[in-house]
């Protein structure tokens, strides 16, 4: 008896076990997860912001989308800007204490800079990330991250933004003021945004003017957004004529010209 035999069926794909797991936990950045296995000290560059990491945790981050830790302790005086610079100039963190300023107080605004500029530069991207080892930041010590904490407050970020205005048009847009005929009355903090919307001002830059953390002042906006006052700059529009030698150009030309001869 002869025996047929029959092609095995090809192999069904594997999922990469890791990545799976990635996405069932809501990891924002595989790479940053991978550096906190690693323990690793240095800097993860990315499009938006970096991210400093000591033995695997996020100890500082900025964003040029995000106000500076700076900016935030000096706006509104808890610091003068020279015993900042001169702190920042030296690397040193005791200069900050030294000059008066409460353990808890540099605690609390360096945790607000953190998030803030990492809400940033954890935002998605098509430009892949960099990693470079290193020493420890300067401010390594005064209340370092876990990665695992970060992303989540990442995540929770994004979806309190979709559930209060789902368009992000207004994150990034020059905005402009809508006036509507019976305009609801604001709270206090979101009628200072209000105020400083003109048309060329975008968020961050309201949020550096009135030295408060950007993702607090996208709240603010998309709440104005949901309300129906504020909105984002339109594109201008293209004040270039169109190409004379387009073919379909010179085509409408012929017809219209032949239109005219009748």
């Amino acid at each position: 008896m002869t025996v047929v035999g029959t092609t095995p069926p090809p192999r069904l794909p594997v999922r990469d076990a890791s990545a799976a797991r990635e996405r069932a936990r809501g990891v924002v950045s595989p790479m940053l997860t991978r550096l906190a296995e690693e323990r690793a000290t240095g800097v993860l560059a990315r499009e938006h912001g970096a991210l400093h990491l000591v033995e695997g945790q996020v100890v500082h981050a900025e964003s040029p989308l995000a106000p500076s830790l700076g900016l935030l302790l000096t706006t509104h005086g808890a610091l003068d800007a020279e015993t900042w610079q001169d702190a920042e100039d030296n690397a040193d963190e005791g200069r900050l204490l030294r000059r008066g300023l409460p353990p808890g107080a540099l605690e609390l605004a360096q945790v607000s800079a953190l998030y803030d500029a990492a809400y940033f530069a954890l935002a998605p991207s098509s430009a892949p990330g960099r990693f470079r080892y290193g020493t420890a930041h300067w401010l390594a010590g005064v209340h370092p991250v876990a990665v695992d904490d970060l992303e989540r407050e990442t995540l929770r970020r994004r979806a309190l933004l979709r559930r209060i205005w789902p368009d992000p048009a207004t994150d990034a847009a020059p905005l402009i003021r809508a006036d509507p005929v019976a305009a609801p009355a604001v709270p206090s903090r979101q009628a200072a945004v209000l105020a400083r919307v003109d048309g060329v001002r975008r968020a961050t830059d309201i949020a550096r003017e009135l030295g408060r953390p950007a993702f607090h002042t996208l709240v603010h906006i998309r709440r104005l957004a949901a309300a129906g006052l504020v909105s984002s700059q339109p594109p201008p529009m293209d004040d270039h004529p169109p190409d004379a030698a387009d073919p379909y150009i010179a085509l409408l030309k012929r017809v219209r010209d032949a239109l005219e001869a009748l």
